[in-house]
């Protein structure tokens, strides 16, 4: 490994990140450490607040919200070393290691007469906390697609922002008392529905209180891509400025790395021997023909450009953001293109 430049790399534990993880794929002129065994939550929140990482998976709104405030932060230590803020730059590539459609992530009280989102007017809704790049993403649609106004509805959360930001004064979001759960809270009837980045523990427990509002939320997904083209980004790949300065080439050979192992996992799961399903290959194909061969497609592609704006665009009117940002700024020039995802696939 002598001469290379070695990288902490925080990110999920994906298949589209093993051969990377293993050894089987190396970047150019790279020694990257790979992080891979922390939950999302931590891994956002170790890198807003204390910069923990060379180069880390994060949630898109918050990135912008760090781009727009002028660097990420790492904001309070704890403990008696007291409270510090340290602002560390940082910029993009455009990798884009997480996407999931979000419709079938709000949930109602089955007993709350909710039938539509507009009955959600004036209604308080939970959502653990604002930021969640899901939470985004549903409440922009919700306002788009369905006549939801986020702003005539109260976001009810459990836990602090990772990235620190003031509300504006028609944002309406409430804390809940310590001790209390959004996901009892909601099958008690004390708020009638909640947007969540993953499924409730008690939905998943089979409690009958919690159903989906959108139970055929899959014709919906699929409805809105076939719609808008888009198959929403929740995460981006952040790097700090400070490598990209003294290492320019670094942007261009990483983001062909992370590019050669998802290649190999799209040729790894068309194995039906590898993965557990009885019908994986079946999946696999309806996939292609719903979404293409690179539903995963990196780059700043002309329908990555439009699923970014559009989330960028959300993050602006849910008042995360104080403008819209270039999108061009806000990712390195990996020389890419609309070439991204077009070998080995």
């Amino acid at each position: 490994m002598a001469g290379k430049v070695k990288l902490t790399v925080a990110c999920g534990d994906y298949e589209i990140v093993r051969a990377l993880k293993e050894g089987a794929v190396e970047a150019n002129g790279l020694e990257l450490v790979m992080l891979t065994d922390m939950g999302p939550r931590e891994r956002h929140w170790r890198m807003a607040r204390r910069a923990e990482f060379d180069v880390c998976e994060a949630n898109v709104g918050a990135y912008f919200m760090e781009r727009d405030q002028g660097a990420a932060l790492a904001s309070e230590a704890s403990g008696q070393r007291g409270n510090s803020i340290v602002r560390v730059p940082l910029t993009a590539i455009p990798v884009f290691l997480h996407r999931r459609f979000r419709h079938g992530f709000l949930f109602i009280n089955a007993a709350a007469g909710i039938r539509a989102p507009k009955d959600l007017i004036g209604k308080k809704v939970g959502g653990t906390n604002f930021q969640p790049a899901s939470n985004i993403w549903m409440r922009g649609i919700l306002q788009d697609e369905y006549g939801l106004p986020h702003r005539q509805v109260t976001w009810v959360v459990e836990r602090s922002e990772d990235v620190a930001f003031t509300p504006p004064k028609d944002l309406r979001i409430e804390m809940i008392a310590p001790g209390k759960k959004l996901d009892l809270m909601l099958a008690e009837g004390e708020i009638p529905a909640m947007l969540s980045p993953e499924l409730p523990r008690l939905f998943r427990a089979g409690d009958k209180r919690i159903v989906r509002l959108f139970p055929d939320y899959k014709d919906l997904e699929l409805a809105y891509f076939r719609r808008t083209g888009i198959f929403p980004i929740m995460h981006v790949t952040t790097i700090k400025q400070e490598i990209v300065d003294k290492f320019p080439w670094v942007p261009t050979n990483l983001t062909k790395a992370f590019e050669a192992a998802k290649a190999i996992a799209y040729r790894r799961i068309a194995n039906p021997r590898v993965v557990p399903l009885a019908w994986v290959r079946t999946a696999l194909e309806e996939q292609e023909e719903m979404l293409g061969r690179d539903p995963w497609a990196y780059g700043l592609t002309p329908a990555n450009r439009k699923n970014l704006e559009t989330v960028l665009r959300y993050t602006f009117e849910q008042g995360m953001i104080s403008k819209m940002l270039p999108l061009d700024a806000l990712f390195a020039d990996t020389d890419l293109g609309d070439a991204s995802g077009s070998d080995g696939i």
